[in-house]
């Protein structure tokens, strides 16, 4: 009967280890997944937002110089116009080039909607730019007091649009790992618990079995 008695009582504490122990387990598998988001958090930072937006103001530094190749042309001081082609479409292929590297980014629903916008606006400036640069004297600044100036302006604006929501994104990408980093604090704290408890069963096991040790030394002198 005794024998039966103590045999219950470690069952009862093995399957109670057994419990934590899976507890233990699943709380370590749940950290390192949320670590791992952690990590996949900053490397998108990187990839997807820090190096696409110096890819972005790239885009805007090419536009610069568009603009004073065209206001060189335009003032009689520039470069003959078939030279001034030239160079427009060295910054083009430039800014194609971004856009297609930016195109393998990932992107949001909003942010490809802008790229999309940004697209459309650099072809019409584009073909402005050609028709204006195959134009001469007044006809050509003509074009470009009436549609020319606004169709820069245009693309600047996608541009700048663009840009701003990169930084929205990545707030949004910074909160998230915070609240992976709150995660793993909970995870570690039930691990310092269960250490505990496991810490007081052990002293427990142990106070008991002196107990039984002693009961049983006054039992064999009696």
């Amino acid at each position: 009967m005794k024998f039966a008695f103590s045999l219950k009582n470690k069952l009862k504490i093995a399957f109670l280890l057994f419990c934590i122990m899976c507890c233990t387990l699943l709380i370590r598998f749940l950290e390192d997944k949320s670590v791992e988001k952690i990590n996949d958090s900053f490397i998108s930072m990187y990839n997807d937002r820090l190096v696409p937006a110096t890819d972005l103001y790239f885009i805007a530094e090419n536009l610069y110089h568009k603009n004073a190749i065209l206001q060189e042309v335009l003032s009689g001081n520039g470069a003959q116009n078939s030279i001034a082609i030239v160079k427009m479409g060295k910054h083009n292929r430039e800014i194609d080039s971004v856009i297609n590297k930016y195109e393998l980014t990932l992107l949001v629903k909003q942010e490809q909607s802008f790229l999309n916008e940004l697209k459309k606006a650099l072809v019409v400036q584009q073909g402005l730019e050609v028709k204006i640069l195959s134009m001469m004297g007044s006809e050509s600044k003509a074009v470009y007091e009436s549609v020319g100036r606004n169709a820069a302006n245009q693309t600047l604006a996608k541009l700048s649009a663009l840009i701003k929501i990169q930084s929205k994104v990545g707030d949004e990408l910074i909160k998230g790992s915070k609240i992976f980093v709150s995660g793993t604090k909970v995870y570690s704290t039930l691990q310092v618990i269960l250490a505990i408890v496991i810490g007081i069963m052990i002293v427990a096991i142990i106070s008991a079995s002196n107990a039984v040790k002693i009961q049983s030394d006054k039992f064999n002198l009696n």
